[in-house]
């Protein structure tokens, strides 16, 4: 890496996640104006932890990720201020995202990022932005924003087990019998929750964790898979939730 290159998230799942939960919730709510800057906000926090995650791990250039960290920073907190001020309720959130914000770091210091814990920490911490987005839309504290985190929180842990069912678990019996098992409960999930219409919007994550779990599988093309299943995804679902 180039010491004055521009620092961006080289996960390709982050920007699905950063986004998808946020436009749920938008479209389970109503499209605002407010919308616009609370999602630069919320994608400008996202670039803002990448760099400082990296600087507690690798002290080459650490400098170089601070700086990037603190501009991705303060550039959230300048976004942030039109929608907190409409919304103030949005602090609320503060707390929970603290709490998980804290667990991605400890698993950094101590280098087991890819630990499930830490990914399902990662992947609820996303999902409350669609809570935030469902506020701001109109919403309240109530039954259509639990849906949309558990939705999210669903969606992306389907794509945790299959990406790791994909590669570094791919010999892994057990990790292929828990991905196949997952994907198995997900209709009773839905069922529970009062949204069984759902699982159509999972019937892609199914299948191709049946169909790929355990078998080799070039990144571009899981990059390719992933980037289908979370279109269809966040098509499927915003029309079901909004029924």
């Amino acid at each position: 890496m180039k010491k004055r290159s521009i620092v961006i998230p080289h996960e390709h799942g982050g920007w699905a996640m950063v986004s998808v939960p946020f436009l749920l919730g938008m479209f389970a709510g109503q499209p605002q104006l407010m919308h616009l800057p609370l999602f630069m906000g919320w994608l400008l926090l996202y670039l803002s932890s990448y760099p400082f995650l990296q600087s507690m791990k690798n002290k080459t250039n650490r400098r170089h990720w601070i700086k990037w960290g603190t501009i991705y920073g303060l550039l959230a907190a300048c976004c942030l201020v039109p929608p907190l001020f409409s919304h103030p309720a949005l602090l609320y959130f503060g707390p929970l995202l603290l709490v998980l914000l804290s667990v991605n770091i400890w698993h950094t210091r101590h280098k087991s990022e890819r630990a499930l814990i830490n990914d399902l920490c990662a992947v609820l911490l996303f999902s409350i932005g669609g809570a935030a987005a469902y506020l701001i839309g109109g919403g309240g504290w109530d039954r259509m924003m639990a849906s949309v985190v558990l939705f999210s929180f669903l969606h992306f842990t389907s794509s945790v087990f299959f990406v790791k069912a994909v590669f570094r678990e791919r010999e892994n019996r057990r990790w292929i019998a828990y991905t196949r098992a997952y994907h198995g409960l997900l209709p009773f999930v839905l069922w529970a929750a009062g949204y069984p219409w759902m699982i159509l919007a999972y019937a892609y994550s199914a299948a191709r964790a049946f169909a790929f779990a355990g078998k080799p599988i070039r990144p571009w093309k899981a990059g390719i898979i992933e980037i289908v299943g979370a279109v269809q995804f966040l098509i499927l679902s915003a029309a079901i939730i909004q029924r």
